[in-house]
């Protein structure tokens, strides 16, 4: 029996990453172990109430203020025991926390072997997410296994010299999670039934990026100016925690009619909230996913994406923080039906909501055999 320690510690990770720890759960060859850094406490509490998940080990790690560096200290200091106590066959971590890194780097150290889910993304700009795209590159070199969502992913890690038999191309996993919350029975509580009631068309509005924060203004007069143009259009706008991004957003919409301001959702509002919108306007990484399983066109408010396949596709457009792009872009899908219809009615192409089966299987016929990382050695030392 193989055993697999699953590591998250933030919102958006255990959200992908629970579809992945119920399979292993439910397959009698893996010993699953749950390990949870809350580096999000509340926010990820309410995502594992939802998927009925209990962690094995919490290390409540969550504290204000508190700086990226004391963060990595603290996670190390936490992971590193347990590791050695349980020493799992491999650490299965995702994406591109600041938990993902250390998890997949202390388990390096300890040469054992690390599954990275949601592998090869990329902008191939170090800032840009940050410190996301960092995180995400070095814990690509440190990887044993590679479950890509897609192709353009593959490829990405071949180009790193990842060995191809490292790397499985299985979907997102938050597809499947975003399949199955939206397939639940749901009603709107008192705040949002009105809202979705009323029959005007909603935009569902995000932005959280720290490179975006000099430009969030523009963003936020764009999407005023696209509501003062339609008596017919509402926004929705649940408003990140962050004091910066506060600031900014009760001083631009400060009394503005049909914007409601609401606070962060659960997960399973948030799905359905998503799924009730006409289109979605972000910077948000996994929105850019989830919005399109649901057939919603997404106006990406950012510079750059680590998600190009939704842009060829056709269901994301990629605009910026322009005020006057995101205008012209909003305008567009507002008054032209086809050009609405041609985004939302695109295959989504992040998958189908088996990834999660797949990398349970995938681990099952590897058996940990694999080296430490999955690197082609060969093409490291002498290309």
């Amino acid at each position: 029996m193989t055993k697999v320690m699953t590591i998250i510690g933030t919102r958006p990770e255990g959200i992908k990453m629970a579809p992945v720890a119920r399979a292993l759960e439910a397959s009698e060859y893996m010993e699953s172990i749950l390990l949870n850094t809350a580096q999000h406490r509340d926010m990820l509490d309410q995502v594992l109430d939802l998927f009925h998940l209990v962690p094995d080990y919490d290390l409540n790690i969550m504290k204000a203020g508190q700086r990226l560096e004391e963060l990595t200290v603290r996670l190390f200091e936490g992971i590193t025991p347990i590791l050695e106590k349980e020493k799992p066959d491999v650490v299965l971590v995702h994406g591109d926390t600041t938990t993902t890194f250390i998890g997949a780097y202390a388990s390096f150290l300890r040469q054992i072997p690390v599954g990275h889910v949601e592998a090869g993304l990329r902008t191939n700009t170090l800032y840009s997410p940050f410190p996301e795209e960092l995180n995400r590159q070095m814990v690509g070199r440190l990887a044993a296994y590679h479950f890509a969502a897609t192709e353009k992913n593959r490829q990405n890690l071949l180009k790193e010299n990842a060995r191809p038999d490292s790397i499985a191309v299985v979907g997102n996993t938050v597809i499947d999670a975003l399949l199955e919350i939206s397939e639940r029975p749901f009603e709107f509580d008192d705040e949002l039934k009105p809202i979705f009631e009323n029959g005007k068309r909603t935009i569902l509005l995000t932005t959280h990026r720290r490179e975006n924060l000099e430009e969030m203004e523009q963003v936020y007069r764009a999407v005023q100016r696209i509501v003062q143009q339609h008596d017919d259009i509402q926004v929705v706008f649940p408003v990140h925690k962050n004091p910066v991004i506060r600031q900014k957003v009760m001083r631009e919409f400060v009394d503005m009619k049909n914007i409601y301001l609401i606070e962060p959702l659960g997960y399973e509002q948030f799905v359905h909230v998503m799924k009730q919108s006409y289109l979605v306007i972000t910077d948000s990484g996994g929105i850019q996913e989830e919005a399109p399983a649901l057939g919603k066109p997404v106006l990406v408010a950012r510079n750059t994406t680590e998600r190009p396949e939704g842009v060829e596709a056709g269901t994301l457009k990629l605009v910026g923080t322009s005020e006057e792009a995101i205008v012209t872009a909003g305008e567009t899908l507002l008054n032209d039906e086809k050009a609405y219809q041609q985004m939302a009615a695109v295959r989504n192409p992040f998958g189908e909501g088996n990834a999660s089966r797949q990398i349970v299987d995938f681990l099952q016929s590897a058996g940990g055999q694999m080296e430490p990382a999955g690197i082609d050695r060969k093409q490291v030392l002498y290309r």
